[in-house]
């Protein structure tokens, strides 16, 4: 049975169980349940709660483990992970941008996963600090009534004044996918960083999200004419029914891939391990082309089939190690213009 069918599957047996048992465990606690310490794993994520469920809940299936997911934003959650070193909660960072891993590095330990050698050369570590999940190209998105398709064309148009005031970005100290897309445009433009992000800092007129995925409803909404975002996000959108298109951008976009990591110190490391191998399993590197838009990282799993191709899609050499270790002073450039410092 698919994955997908098994979890359907599961979904109305629990709430078969739960309907017979309900009344017979009303005054019964989660400690009554609780499996022994080693038996658990707790796990950090920025994914949202319709990616990490099913494969959680799977893999709690399968492996007889109890999970415990901490949700936050990828930089809030990889501060916590720095901050509790000295005593480690999580196990597992499961979902943000490569670099912001990479920036944390001394808060992971290396681990090469089972199925490692199945990885697609492009998006996997050689070391193992981290573990591919997906890859995301980033993409422009923009309202249909608004914009016509003639108006979005590429990065270039982040920086002209006819768009000021009217594109939505989130900020990036925040999420790690508008992170990632500061970097990717300015390795497309090919300039001056600095100078690119100034001008698009600039640009925004003091309009700042709070997350990427309010990025989507503004445009969404028409409180922006057009907005940066990833592809699986976009595509979820225009699926749903959202009056959006989105580009790739002519200059050039990335294709970074999201990750997970082991924490340094992990109290559950072995089933924190066992996790990172079932991410990257076949069952699971299927079902992100099948229900969530994304493209698997593994080189013998087919992606959806609609997404264009990646060979079709102009990509810029992003180096991980260049934006990991360049991540402050970008963010710092980034705030400086942002408020308006930077103005003449």
């Amino acid at each position: 049975m698919g994955l997908a069918r098994r979890l359907a599957a599961l979904g109305t047996a629990l709430a078969l169980c739960l309907g017979l048992t309900a009344c017979s465990r009303q005054e019964q606690t989660e400690s009554d349940f609780a499996p022994e310490e080693a038996e658990r794993l707790v796990i950090y994520t920025s994914h949202k709660a319709e990616v990490w469920r099913p494969i959680v809940r799977e893999f709690e299936e399968r492996t007889g483990i109890w999970v415990t997911v901490e949700t936050g934003g990828s930089s809030e959650l990889l501060e916590r992970i720095d901050q509790e070193q000295d005593a480690p909660r999580a196990d597992v960072m499961f979902g943000g941008g490569v670099e912001g891993l990479a920036a944390y590095a001394d808060c992971f330990t290396p681990y090469t996963a089972r199925d490692a050698d199945k990885l697609d050369a492009r998006f996997s570590r050689a070391d193992g600090l981290w573990t591919p999940f997906s890859t995301l190209p980033v993409v422009l998105i923009y309202n249909n009534k608004l914009l016509s398709a003639a108006r979005v064309t590429g990065w270039h148009d982040l920086l002209s004044p006819a768009f000021r005031g009217h594109i939505a970005f989130a900020d990036p100290e925040i999420s790690g996918s508008c992170f990632t897309s500061l970097v990717t445009m300015a390795a497309a433009l090919g300039g001056d960083w600095q100078e690119d992000v100034r001008a698009f800092a600039e640009n925004l007129d003091g309009r700042q999200l709070d997350s990427s995925g309010a990025v989507l409803d503004e445009v969404a909404d028409g409180g922006a004419w057009l907005g940066v975002a990833l592809e699986e996000t976009a595509l979820k959108y225009v699926s749903d029914g959202a009056d959006v298109s989105l580009v790739y951008p002519k200059e050039g976009t990335s294709a970074v891939p999201d990750a997970s990591a082991l924490v340094k110190g992990a109290p559950h490391e072995d089933n924190a391990k066992k996790f990172l191998d079932f991410t990257i399993s076949q069952d699971v590197q299927q079902l992100l082309g099948e229900r969530f838009y994304r493209r698997p990282v593994r080189s013998d799993v087919s992606g959806d089939e609609s997404l264009p191709d990646l060979a079709g899609i102009r990509l810029v050499d992003y180096d991980v190690d260049w934006a990991s270790k360049n991540r402050e002073g970008i963010l710092m450039t980034w705030a400086f213009y942002l408020g308006g410092e930077g103005a003449a």
